[in-house]
């Protein structure tokens, strides 16, 4: 009883305070909730897949949103992952359950190769740099189709797990996990100093910050990240093809995180879970079957257009309201502020309404 009550206050005065943070929790409870109310094995497939692009799209965020550097090829890291476990568990022999940790730490490793090659480069240099890495990673598979399966890939591979709902909740436990810890990353001290490289890397410098040393270590997480979830993505496919090194998915993962909100986390996660169950139930219908890219497109165009920081920064700019002194947020219909009690919405003057007028 002690723990219940301890875990009630905990969200009566840290989650329910805020509605960014009770929609999180209550996205977090359906989640791992919806199985057991609805296990249909079409569904589970869909978000089993939409679980592992979300923390391929947490992974781009966090390289690109925190410290500014554009990844137009971090499909190589996600291509990485799959084939790395995918060949150590058709060749060697060895458990899935290892495997997906070898693509991980093979994705780290290139995440740091690539970084130390890349980041001599900025801006839109950087970001064509790294277009071209998932290019050659494609030209050596094909270069040696008898190991990696040419152009039809490498299939047969054993699952983690046999059934839809188990697949579901490895996929979605191992989402949660990875995305709340480079959430608590970003929000973290080092989060503060990417922060500050994004916004003045001269400045920071200038302070005594190792810039390329931070630089490298995000490249390297990332491509951690995004290497497990391409891991993931091969065993439950049961193959690793071309398709995870194709620059259409490193332009996705940049259109979802741009759509969600860069430099949040929580926005590209929210975008994968909008953007790709919509595109496949559109995909059901016959009437929209070649269609589906064009209202892909549209919709994509109308929150960029309306919302050019993205969806979710515009949603919690709604229901939140930002301090003017302590700079904490709350809910939009509080008067004062949770926490030093500063007026939220000052009073207009009459002379002020005046000057408004005229």
């Amino acid at each position: 009883m002690y723990w219940l009550r301890r875990a009630w206050a905990e969200l009566r005065n840290e989650v329910f305070v805020l509605p960014s943070r009770t929609l999180a929790a209550l996205w977090v409870a359906a989640v791992l909730l919806l199985p057991l109310v609805y296990g249909d094995a079409y569904v589970l497939r869909i978000l089993t897949m939409t679980c592992i692009f979300a923390i391929f799209a947490a992974s781009w965020d966090l390289l690109a949103g925190y410290t500014g550097q554009v990844n137009f090829g971090h499909a190589l890291f996600f291509g990485a992952g799959a084939y790395t476990s995918a060949l150590m568990s058709l060749k060697l022999g060895l458990s899935p359950w290892a495997t997906v940790w070898a693509g991980a730490a093979v994705a780290l490793f290139l995440g740091f190769v690539v970084g130390y090659l890349c980041l001599r480069l900025r801006g839109s240099y950087l970001s064509l740099a790294t277009l071209a890495f998932p290019l050659i990673a494609l030209g050596m598979l094909f270069a040696f189709p008898d190991f990696s399966g040419g152009e039809l890939g490498i299939s047969g591979l054993r699952r983690l797990v046999v059934t839809p709902m188990a697949n579901y909740y490895v996929a979605s436990l191992s989402m949660l996990v990875i995305v709340f810890g480079l959430w608590a990353l970003a929000d973290s001290k080092f989060g503060i100093v990417l922060h500050a490289i994004r916004d003045d890397e001269v400045a920071a410098r200038a302070s005594g910050i190792n810039t390329m040393r931070y630089k490298l270590v995000v490249f390297a997480i990332a491509g951690a990240a995004a290497g497990f979830a391409g891991a993931l993505f091969a065993h439950y496919l049961r193959v690793a093809g071309p398709s995870t090194l194709e620059l259409a998915l490193s332009f996705q993962v940049v259109i979802w995180g741009i759509f969600g909100g860069v430099a949040t986390i929580y926005g590209p996660v929210a975008a994968v879970f909008i953007l790709y169950p919509l595109t496949e139930w559109l995909g059901s219908f016959r009437a929209f079957g070649e269609l589906r890219l064009l209202i892909f497109a549209i919709i994509v165009l109308l929150v960029l257009l309306f919302m050019p920081r993205g969806l979710t920064p515009w949603v919690r700019d709604k229901v939140e309201t930002q301090c003017p002194r302590c700079k904490q947020r709350n809910s939009f219909f509080r008067k004062l502020c949770r926490l030093c009690s500063a007026a939220l919405k000052a009073e207009v003057s009459g002379a002020q309404r005046l000057v408004g007028h005229q």
